[in-house]
């Protein structure tokens, strides 16, 4: 229903944009302008899902090569002693503390097809505990949160869509993307620890999370110290990353003698859907777009944005041109995946506005789908205060992504 409205009203108001240019500044050209826009954003919808078809193919082949090798059940023993305690409720034997471990390891490894079953079956086997069926409980709220904090260890889909776009280097947001939704993550939890009042100082916590916070402040000290070498650790090692993950996944399947080839055409075929699915999405949300952008509505409103921070006394305003994917993702993921795509046919995939899109994309997540579909797959009507923090996480990893962005990407 929200994307609906969405989508009406950037019709509206860009329709609405160009009779007032007709009218006032007599634009005899703002029409066909359009017309042509719309017809544009149709063909580069269908182009961009054709191309990404491959790169699909390749990173869920190899995903799934890693699913069936057991790199779930490897990233689910290790963060076991520490979802234990950020659960106290749930008892340590049951059935849901292994499905929830198996939701985030899937989302880490970017396998959305196999991470909202194991979500959903996560939050079913949770509300089996729950004492009042129609309000949700502390578990399901912190489930909630850390699911849409976002956090990824592979952006399989914005990697494709960079080098579909023709990136010269399509991993070089991979770890500012890693960097921003680990901030996210973090502020997520906190957040809901405190309200749930989680002892955050249990040496279990401390030791994950203080661990995982100085290694981050540690990489961004040393990044913010040495500018000189900030290409080379997001080049290098986000493509060393990327390799050693890969290698690691077909170690770990010849150990298990799995098909390697096999299970890699198993989860190819599913990029290949993957691929044809979004085309609908593509096309009409880049035609809303295309109207928007036209009619000059969009320009008006990142510059009003603009205004308003030079106003305060902030004048580091390149990020404004790809704010509007932040300020979509957590409404709808394929309206932000659309505007990111504007951005990068509009300023270019390796412009800093377009690096910038692309970590934002990567770094929150669709909050109210999420909350919509994970709560009401169980009846869960009194959500509490979950969208509240998932707003909280979202708003942290798009700070956090400004930040990284101006540390690791150069300014054009």
């Amino acid at each position: 229903m929200l994307l609906n409205r969405i989508f009406i009203a950037m019709f509206l108001i860009g329709f609405s944009m160009a009779a007032g240019k007709l009218l006032f500044f007599q634009d005899v050209n703002i029409f066909k302008q359009m017309v042509d826009a719309l017809f544009d954003s149709a063909k580069t919808g269908f182009e961009l899902a054709l191309f990404l078809t491959g790169a699909l193919c390749l990173w869920m082949g190899f995903m799934k090569v890693g699913e069936k090798g057991g790199a779930i059940q490897v990233m689910s023993r290790l963060v076991s002693p520490l979802f234990k305690k950020l659960f106290p409720e749930v008892p340590s034997d049951h059935p849901a503390v292994g499905s929830i471990m198996m939701n985030f390891s899937a989302n880490m490894l970017g396998l959305d097809n196999a991470a909202t079953p194991l979500g959903l079956k996560a939050m079913k086997e949770l509300q089996e505990l729950n004492p009042e069926p129609d309000k949700a409980t502390n578990a399901q709220i912190m489930f909630l949160v850390l699911n849409t904090s976002g956090l990824t260890l592979i952006p399989v889909s914005i990697l494709a869509y960079r080098s579909v776009a023709g990136s010269s280097s399509p991993s070089e947001v991979f770890l500012p993307i890693l960097l921003a939704t680990f901030c996210s993550t973090i502020i997520g939890m906190l957040y809901v620890s405190i309200r749930q009042k989680v002892n955050l100082l249990h040496p279990v916590i401390l030791a994950y999370v203080g661990g995982l916070i100085a290694f981050v402040i540690g990489l961004l000290y040393f990044v913010w110290s040495y500018p000189i070498y900030t290409a080379s650790i997001s080049n290098i090692g986000g493509n060393l990353l990327l390799v050693l993950i890969i290698v690691s996944f077909l170690i770990m399947a010849m150990r298990k003698k799995v098909n390697v080839y096999e299970e890699f055409i198993e989860g190819a075929k599913g990029g290949f859907e993957v691929a044809i699915t979004i085309i609908p999405y593509l096309v009409a949300m880049l035609a809303a777009l295309a109207v928007f952008r036209t009619s000059g509505a969009l320009n008006e409103i990142l510059r009003g944005i603009e205004f308003t921070l030079i106003a305060f006394g902030i004048t580091a305003t390149e990020f404004i041109d790809a704010l509007p994917v932040a300020l979509m993702k957590p409404f709808s993921g394929s309206g932000a995946r659309g505007l990111m795509l504007e951005v990068f046919d509009t300023y270019g995939v390796d412009s800093f506005a377009g690096k910038v899109a692309a970590t934002f994309q990567g770094s929150t997540e669709t909050t109210f789908y999420v909350l919509a579909v994970y709560f009401g797959s169980v009846g869960v009507k009194n959500t509490r205060y979950a969208a509240g923090a998932g707003l909280i996480a979202d708003l942290a990893g798009i700070i956090a992504a400004i930040f990284i962005s101006y540390l690791f990407y150069s300014v054009n």
